[in-house]
């Protein structure tokens, strides 16, 4: 069995299917995760979209 921790609080998780919330240990923990996202606490860096409405005609 392999036991990983929480991302959010570090307990130990069992990785089995049987635990419907890994890699978290609780739905709690999931939540709590989910909320930094939003809140964009966490990013994945890349290059900003470029803005079509922006663009000239001569700039493609």
């Amino acid at each position: 069995m392999t036991v990983v921790a929480c991302p959010t609080c570090s307990k130990g998780v069992e990785w089995t299917e049987a635990n419907k919330f890994r890699p978290f240990c609780s739905e709690r923990c999931k939540k709590i995760d989910l909320g930094a996202w939003a809140e964009e606490k966490f990013v994945i860096p890349g290059a900003a979209p470029s803005d079509a409405l922006d663009e000239t005609p001569g700039d493609r």
